[in-house]
């Protein structure tokens, strides 16, 4: 394959793993942090835990007292995370969204990597929309991977590997016949 067709390769590759990321975040968004906190909420310095839950917020004290900067100043014992309650639900919310994107980005990198090495004679789109096919993996598995447990990424991962190495046979195979 000569130069051309490499960078032809990798401009497939990379406008490849575009489409499929912005084509999925324009038809199932991500979740917004502001949708869940408040820009305000963390504005307000709040120094007692009675306050703070008043607040809606969580309070959180430190293993030792900060030391007073000014005499008379009230000792300070700990922090009031105003943003704790609603950065537990966008987290909920994020790994829901991650889970689903994951569940589309999987079969349709796959899909993009059969189509690029059964469909196209042209090596360069071939072996670029089966790179983008990689990328669309690599991007649907990211985002949920820290919220999946080791067993669903192994099994998930080996019927991954299985599917593509079979079909790397198989489509070597219909190329000799």
């Amino acid at each position: 394959m000569g130069i051309k067709n490499i960078v032809m390769g990798i401009g497939i590759i990379i406008l490849t793993i575009f489409v499929t990321m912005y084509g999925i975040n324009t038809f199932y968004p991500s979740p917004e942090y502001e949708d869940f906190c408040e820009e305000s909420r963390t504005a307000n310095f709040i120094d007692s835990e009675e306050a703070c839950i008043a607040n809606e917020g969580k309070w959180t004290t430190y293993d030792e007292p900060v030391p007073k900067r000014i005499e008379g100043e009230t000792q300070i014992t700990g922090y009031c995370d105003r943003d704790h309650y609603c950065r537990v639900d966008y987290e909920a919310a994020r790994e829901k969204h991650s889970k689903i994107v994951f569940f589309i980005a999987l079969p349709l990198g796959i899909l993009i990597i059969i189509i690029g090495a059964a469909l196209f004679a042209l090596e360069a789109v071939g072996a670029g929309l089966m790179g983008g096919g990689v990328g669309t993996l690599i991007f649907g598995v990211g985002g949920y991977w820290q919220y999946s447990d080791n067993l669903l990424k192994f099994v998930l991962s080996l019927i991954g590997l299985v599917v593509l190495i079979w079909f790397a046979y198989w489509i070597n195979k219909q190329k000799k016949a």
